[in-house]
């Protein structure tokens, strides 16, 4: 069992996924976050269908750590409603895992 975490989260421009994916490796919250896309996201918002370009962000933290980004969030993501989904890595490279965890220490 691993006390890493996968957050997801999309956004419109490439531009704001480079300065939340800085930003949050900067203040120890996420140890790496990869952007991916552009992709194409097609959802229900208020009533209508949207076919927009976004940009996923698969942000690296821990257990400890994945709740602190709501807030983060809300001061940093461009969204009204930010996607926020978190998965718990079911195996993988426990020295990966160990340096994520030491990425997000305060040092």
């Amino acid at each position: 069992m691993t006390n890493a975490r996968i957050v997801f989260t999309t956004v419109g421009l490439a531009e704001a996924a480079k300065k939340l994916a800085g930003k949050l490796v900067e203040r120890r919250l996420a140890a790496c976050v990869n952007i991916i896309g552009p992709i194409r996201s097609v959802y229900r918002w208020q009533g209508s269908i949207h076919n927009e370009q976004e940009y996923l962000l698969m942000i690296k933290t821990t257990a400890e750590h994945a709740p602190h980004l709501e807030a983060a969030f809300k001061e940093l993501h461009p969204y009204e409603l930010p996607e926020r989904v978190e998965i718990s890595p079911g195996g993988g490279s426990q020295r990966y895992f160990d340096w994520l965890g030491s990425e997000v220490e305060e040092q």
